[in-house]
C-alpha cells in the first residue's frame, strides 16, 4: 500500500460528496455493471460490499438481495452511502467502518464483491485480503477492479501511480484458487480494468463448508 490507511480515508472523505460525478468514465461504469450482473443475488443472500465507497454496488445489489452490508475505510463515503440508502427508501442495507483485511463483520455472508477498491492494497495485502474473505465463506466472491491483462502502457495508465498498487490477472487468479476459489468468469473492460468471478463448490455444487 503506498499510501496509509487512514491517508486513503481522508482522501476519499474529502471527495465523498462529488465523488459519483467524477466517476463518469466508460471503464468504470463498464466495471461497475458487470459486478451487480455477475453478483446476483437473491431473495436469500447476504452480500458483503468491502469498499463500498458512496454504496453504488451496494444500493443496485439490495432491491433483490435479503440483506447488504457496505464497510468501507472513509467516514465521509459512508456517510454519502447512508444518505443515498435514505433517500432511495433502501431498509436492507447496512453502511460501517472496516476494510478487506478487517471486514469488521461477523455475520452471514452469501456473496462477496468490490469494485475498483483492492489495487489500492499491495500485492501480497491482496493475498491476506483474499484469504480473510475466504474465510467469511462465500459462495460467490466478484472482483472489479484495476488488474492488468498485459503489461501496462506507462503512457496511459488507467490508474495512479503515486496512489495505487494494481496486481496482474494471474496474481489475483493464482490468490483466488490458492485459497479454494473456482474461476468461473474473467471478463476484460479494459487492459488494465478487468471483472473476477470466483466461486466455491461443494460435491453437488453446495457452499464448501469451513474447517473448524
Amino acid at each position: 500500500m503506498k499510501k496509509t490507511i487512514e491517508e486513503h480515508a481522508d482522501r476519499f472523505s474529502a471527495i465523498a460528496t462529488d465523488y459519483d460525478e467524477t466517476q463518469d468514465s466508460e471503464a468504470y461504469r463498464a466495471c461497475a455493471n458487470l459486478v451487480v450482473e455477475h453478483a446476483a443475488p437473491t431473495e436469500e443472500d447476504v452480500v458483503l460490499d468491502i469498499g463500498t465507497g458512496t454504496g453504488a454496488i451496494a444500493l443496485a445489489l439490495a432491491p433483490n438481495a435479503k440483506r447488504v452490508v457496505g464497510r468501507d475505510i472513509s467516514e465521509g463515503m459512508l456517510e454519502r452511502a447512508r444518505e443515498k440508502a435514505a433517500e432511495a427508501g433502501i431498509e436492507n442495507v447496512e453502511f460501517g467502518e472496516g476494510r478487506f483485511r478487517d471486514p469488521n463483520y461477523d455475520g452471514e455472508v452469501d456473496i462477496v464483491t468490490t469494485n475498483f477498491a483492492m489495487h489500492h492494497l499491495s500485492d501480497e495485502e491482496k493475498r491476506e485480503a483474499i484469504a480473510v474473505i475466504a474465510d467469511l465463506n462465500p459462495r460467490r466472491f466478484v472482483l472489479g477492479d484495476v488488474m492488468f491483462f498485459g503489461t501496462p502502457d506507462p503512457e496511459e495508465p488507467f490508474y495512479s501511480p503515486e496512489v495505487d498498487d494494481p496486481a496482474t490477472v494471474g496474481t489475483l487468479a493464482d490468490a483466488l484458487t490458492d485459497e479454494g476459489f473456482v474461476l468461473t468468469a474473467v471478463e476484460r473492460v479494459h487492459d488494465q480494468v478487468g471483472v473476477l468471478v470466483a466461486e466455491r463448490f461443494g460435491e453437488a455444487g453446495d457452499r464448501v463448508p469451513v474447517e473448524e
